[in-house]
């Protein structure tokens, strides 16, 4: 009779074993139903690497953006996305950070898109692993390039007028020259050796003066790559300047410029980073010119131009001594179309534009100010390793 009853609680203890891990088992599926559904429901392109970087898993939107079936893609390394040249730095760039921006991929039937890349590192299957996400930005670049496109035209129609005083001056040069010429050839008279040398070097310097304004202007308005590449910020400032210098000689704008030599590069582009400048160069201008026309106690009209290495990042500061803004509008000048300039005189693009051009390259800007003092845009971007 014991043995009876010893068999029977067996057997019921094991059907309540079995009845439990049924119940376990089922539990388990449904949450892996939800994950699943819940991971192929993300709105981005999300991959799972392993230490080798192979993709184990993605869900249904790399098919929408890249054109890839997870069958086709799974155990390929997800370096084969980025563009052959660049497959090794990215893979150390993966190991490395936790975010990429403007990253360029390749999509399963040709076109390159630009996507933002965000790396988390975490274990799966009791392993290491990557969860990697994408996010295609091509399509807001291309607005975002179009709005740069219109603010760079509308600056140069801005700055006409300063760019024709500007080759005005080497074509008075070469009028001159090539007049004393022309009048000593049909006078017939003779032309000193000494005298004509002279003449040929000013006319020839004068040519590549113009010749370099106009090629400035004309790289300055063509459409700006999104690509990047190592920038001296020097030599971006100094370029803005001289489109712009001209302009501010002629309102009587004194500029003061303190750069630090041997400064580290940065990844940029140097056409997008002068359109920077430029917007911050107009703003100071534009300060200056307003505190002068409501005639503020101090006539100083001075714009200081400084370059620092600080704390691995290359510096930046566009100060002036305009009018300042007032506290209260500090938390919107980086908004669109959002101006504190009169009707007319300012689209409220530049410092908006500004603003995602400098984010762009990892960067970040701040503004000082002191109303009737003037203010202090600092421009800060990571300095290039290597």
């Amino acid at each position: 009779m014991f043995f009876c009853l010893q068999a029977a609680g067996a057997v019921m203890e094991t059907s309540v074993e079995a009845a439990e891990r049924k119940r376990l088992e089922e539990q388990i599926t449904r949450c892996e139903k939800k994950y699943r559904e819940l991971f192929n429901n993300v709105p981005n392109p999300t991959f799972v690497l392993d230490r080798d970087l192979k993709i184990i898993d993605c869900n249904d939107m790399v098919f929408g953006v890249y054109g890839y079936r997870k069958e086709d893609i799974l155990r390929k390394p997800f370096t084969d996305l980025f563009e052959p040249e660049q497959k090794q730095d990215f893979a150390k760039e993966i190991r490395r950070t936790g975010k990429m921006n403007q990253v360029r991929h390749v999509t399963r039937y040709g076109p390159v898109i630009y996507v933002n890349i965000r790396v988390c590192r975490y274990k799966y299957a009791a392993d290491a692993a990557y969860l990697v996400t994408t996010s295609d930005i091509t399509k807001r670049l291309l607005v975002e390039q179009q709005l740069i496109q219109a603010s760079k035209m509308a600056t140069l129609g801005e700055m006409a007028a300063a760019i024709a005083h500007e080759l005005n001056q080497p074509l008075s040069v070469m009028k001159t020259a090539s007049s004393f010429l022309v009048n000593k050839i049909r006078k017939g008279e003779p032309i000193r050796e000494k005298t004509l040398k002279a003449m040929a070097e000013e006319l020839d310097s004068h040519v590549d003066r113009a010749s370099a304004i106009i090629t400035h202007v004309l790289e300055f308005g063509r459409k700006s790559s999104v690509e990047k590449e190592k920038v001296d910020i020097n030599v971006a400032l100094e370029r803005s300047l001289a489109l712009f210098m001209q302009q501010l000689k002629h309102r009587e704008i004194e500029v003061v410029k303190d750069f630090q030599p041997d400064l580290p590069p940065i990844l940029a582009g140097g056409n997008r980073l002068e359109q920077v400048f430029i917007n911050l160069l107009i703003n100071a201008r534009d300060a200056i010119e307003d505190k002068f026309e409501k005639q503020v106690h101090s006539p100083e009209k001075k714009i200081f131009l400084k370059t620092r290495l600080f704390q691995g990042k290359v510096r930046v500061e566009v100060a002036d001594t305009g009018i300042g803004i007032p506290k209260p509008l500090l938390e919107k000048i980086f908004e669109p179309f959002f101006t504190t300039k009169r009707v007319g005189r300012g689209t409220g693009l530049g410092l908006s534009i500004s603003y995602g051009i400098v984010q762009d390259y990892e960067g970040s800007i701040e503004v000082e100010t002191r109303e009737n003092v003037g203010s202090n845009f600092i421009v800060a971007f990571p300095a290039a390793s290597g």
